[in-house]
């Protein structure tokens, strides 16, 4: 689906107010987004909004996986200042332990409402796991590991499929998605409503953020 209905775009706050909510994280996430794509960004990387966010306890009111590929600049394309947001990226946003225990502290110490797996379009990762899949043969070294966890997902697809590739990237998010609602510590939280798991993606032409179907 594409973004839900959200309060017009303004100013963010520096750190989670009490009670924040999953809406209320998601509607601030695409909010920035916004006034990322018209040009109207609010927030600076500069050396006094680092201090001022040294200067208290973090209040962060969600936590992103995303790929580590160098156009997508989580901070940036969500417009968020320090103390904003949690960032979490790897190749193709794969889970590992240290990510899930991550994003486990975050949410249950730091009790953060949202987490977003954001996937992009022309995603190397899962370009990787096409190709080895096509050839038969896996890739060396550790990027084996991230070919393997991306790989089921190109088999949902049919590496066949013509489209496979902006395919499989949506169904690697999804997947993705379900196994961080699956978690033994996020299952709770997400039942009783404390926190929402959603998945997106990241149009690199336009900057555009589009929130998946569930």
């Amino acid at each position: 689906m594409g973004s839900p209905q959200a309060p017009p775009p303004g100013p963010a706050p520096a750190g989670r107010a009490p009670g924040g909510t999953p809406r209320a994280a998601l509607a601030e996430l695409l909010a920035g987004n916004r006034r990322f794509v018209s040009g109207q960004p609010i927030h600076g990387h500069d050396v006094t909004a680092a201090a001022a966010a040294a200067s208290g306890d973090q209040q962060p009111y969600a936590v992103l996986l995303g790929c580590i590929d160098s156009r997508v600049p989580l901070e940036a394309i969500f417009d968020q200042t320090f103390g904003s947001i949690c960032v979490i990226r790897t190749g193709g946003h794969v889970l590992d332990r240290a990510v899930l225990g991550s994003i486990e502290y975050v949410v249950g110490e730091l009790g953060v409402p949202l987490v977003m797996v954001l996937g992009h379009e022309r995603c190397g990762a899962v370009a990787s796991a096409v190709d080895a899949l096509r050839r038969g043969r896996p890739p060396g070294g550790a990027l084996a590991h991230l070919v393997g966890q991306i790989a089921p997902a190109v088999v949902e697809v049919g590496v066949d499929d013509p489209r496979v590739h902006p395919m499989a990237i949506r169904r690697h998010v999804s997947r993705t998605v379900a196994v961080l609602r699956a978690d033994d510590l996020l299952a709770g939280p997400v039942a009783a409503g404390r926190l929402a798991v959603v998945g997106a993606l990241y149009d690199l032409a336009t900057g555009e953020v589009t929130l998946l179907r569930e």
